[in-house]
Formats: structure tokens, sequence, C-alpha cells
């Protein structure tokens, strides 16, 4: 079984993308963050075509979260339960996978800005209710998987500056405090049960050839829980769709489990 993780910067521009890799890379389930558009516009039959289920939270213009299936999809949770929030940032849904349910937690993370704005804030809020409720997700499901981007480096190895951009945003203590306590509720970074090529990045920004230079950040993460940690086999970034025309700015990560 494979599962991938991809902040696609607007479904209605990638939807051709998205198809293309999927044909190319027929993954079992897919999270995509920052759809930009509302459910209305949602490409469910697109999708279906291409044998995919679908659930999706969409916003217009900003933020937006999708699960896509090749498996059933059911019990769907939109944002974190008992934490009031405008922005469509998080989506969850149990798979029925020949080994099981699983459940997917897919969420794009608060940016936060900088560190000391009401946006950073709000950001730091948002991860302790989402800490919160993911303690009680792993209560109800064993088999669960936490993806998306995370808009944290949870390491110096993390960032291609790590001295140059100390404690600025996704680089901050309070930030990587978060990420690790995500981890202390028995979570596992699927990416680093692996020996990974050194400046390995997911996200690259547009200006000043960022990806041409590699001038990159690991921010989008997929944490698997105990019960699922010992079946992961492999977990890898593809960089190919970076190189795109009109691309995301962030590549696709994906966790292989036996």
């Amino acid at each position: 079984m494979q599962l991938a993780t991809w902040n696609i910067n607007s479904l209605t521009v990638r939807l051709p993308q998205v198809l293309d890799w999927l044909a190319a890379n027929p993954v079992d389930a897919l999270g995509l963050q920052e759809l930009k558009l509302v459910d209305a516009k949602f490409p469910y039959d697109a999708l279906k075509e291409a044998g995919y289920h679908a659930a999706s939270f969409g916003q217009k213009t900003y933020n937006g979260v999708a699960i896509l299936s090749r498996n059933p999809i059911g019990d769907v949770v939109r944002n974190i339960p008992g934490h009031a929030d405008e922005q469509s940032r998080v989506i969850a849904a149990t798979l029925d996978t020949p080994q099981g349910p699983l459940r997917l937690v897919n969420c794009y993370f608060v940016n936060g800005q900088e560190p000391g704005s009401e946006k950073f804030a709000y950001k730091l809020g948002w991860l302790d209710a989402l800490h919160r409720w993911i303690g009680e997700e792993l209560q109800n499901h064993s088999r669960l998987v936490l993806m998306g981007d995370f808009n944290v480096a949870p390491e110096d190895r993390d960032s291609f500056d790590p001295v140059g951009l100390k404690d600025t945003i996704h680089h901050t203590a309070e930030e990587r405090a978060n990420f690790q306590a995500l981890l202390d509720l028995g979570l596992t970074d699927a990416y680093r049960m692996f020996d990974q090529p050194e400046k390995s990045y997911s996200w690259w920004d547009y200006r000043m050839l960022g990806f041409q230079k590699n001038r990159g950040l690991r921010i989008d993460h997929i944490l698997v829980s105990a019960a699922l940690r010992d079946q992961v086999t492999a977990c890898t970034i593809d960089r190919a769709p970076r190189k795109n025309p009109q691309p995301s700015d962030h590549a696709p990560v994906v966790v292989t489990l036996a």
C-alpha cells in the first residue's frame, strides 16, 4: 500500500498534473492541500474516472484539503472537533483497506507568517488543538496516518540554511516542540526511518531559482502510528513534479506500507 501527500497550490490550475501523477504513480490514497476552491467546484467526476473516491473540504481562494482513495471512504471529519476555525485545514477519514480500517488525517498546517505576530499565535493555538485531537484519534484508531504540509522544518537538516534562518518561521523552537509533541504521542516520521540523501527537501520558493539551487525546506511530512511503524518499507520525496511547467512549489511525499 502506498499513501502520499501533496500541497498542490491550486487544484483548479494543477488538476491535469494530479491526474498525470496518479496515472504514473497509482497510490492507494493521496492527501491534497491548498485546493483553493469550494466543494461545489471539486473535480469528483474526473477523479472517479481515474479510479478514486474523494472527500473534500474546500474554501474559496485559500486553503482547502482533500483525501483521494482507491478504497471506500467513511467517517469523514472536517476541521478539528472542538476548535473553532473558519479556515478549511483538516480532513480525516477512515479508509476501508484490504488490511483493515486505516484512519487518514490530512492537514494544511497554519503558516504563521512570523514569530510574535497574530498569525503565529493562531498557529500555536491550532497546533495545541491538533495535538489534543490526534491523541483522542489514536485512542480510537490504532492504524493512523497523519500527513500534510506541516509548515515546520523539524530539524536543522530539513532546511537549506539552518543558521541564517534560525528562529524564523518554520524553524522556531515553538514549532519544533509542537512537532516533537506529535511524535511523543507515539507517531513516527516515516521519512526519517530510512537513510536519505543530504539536502532532501519537499518545498522550494518560486523566487531566486529556489528549486534549481535546491534552496528548500522539508515541511511536508507523513507520520505513522506505532501499529503501522513496522509495516513501513520506504518513504520518498518525488521531485519530478516540481520540474513541470507551472508546478506547485511542493513535491509529493510517498510512504510505502507492506
